[in-house]
């Protein structure tokens, strides 16, 4: 009898409630998941968004020693913008390049200092050699910040991603150089 009853209607209870649910489960999914879509694009869609900071002109600048310059970057954390301040130290490369070093030691985030003079002049090391020292572990660093042997620090100081437009000088994003 349920044979016959089930041609004459078309579809079962078991069927109907099979199809209710699992509509109402797929539309549950998509309610949910499509609030995730923009979500998860959001972070590629700004990647490329990297801002450049003016920090001076190219004639600032020497082949001797690195330069300290100071700047500000915005910066967002969710909901939360401000300004940061930030410093690097600039040095022409003899063969052209330039090369803009964070002010962070690699080995435990303390600020290195660079051998200045009273009025915050670049000047040589007393020994020549190492430019930059940090006061925390006394690791060592030339001018080019790449660190000496033996030291805890491990890696060559990070480097910012510099950009020259008309006579200027700016500076992007920070990366992390390789040892």
């Amino acid at each position: 009898m349920s044979d016959e009853r089930k041609d004459k209607d078309g579809l079962s209870r078991r069927q109907f409630l099979t199809y209710a649910l699992g509509g109402t489960g797929a539309f549950m999914a998509a309610a949910i998941g499509a609030p995730l879509i923009p979500f998860t694009a959001d972070p590629l869609r700004k990647a490329g968004a990297a801002s450049f900071v003016e920090v001076g002109k190219e004639s600032d600048f020497s082949t001797d020693l690195p330069k300290k310059v100071e700047f500000e970057v915005e910066k967002k954390d969710g909901w939360y913008e401000s300004k940061v301040k930030l410093s690097a130290w600039i040095i022409k490369k003899e063969n052209g390049g330039w090369l803009a070093m964070s002010s962070i030691c690699t080995h435990l985030g303390c600020q290195v200092n660079g051998s200045t003079d009273a009025s915050g002049k670049s000047v040589p090391s007393k020994d020549g050699e190492w430019f930059f020292k940090c006061p925390c572990h006394d690791s060592l660093f030339d001018k080019y910040g790449v660190p000496k042997p033996g030291v805890p620090a491990t890696r060559p100081l990070d480097e910012f991603k510099v950009d020259i437009r008309d006579g200027k000088v700016f500076l992007g994003p920070k990366s992390q150089r390789k040892a």
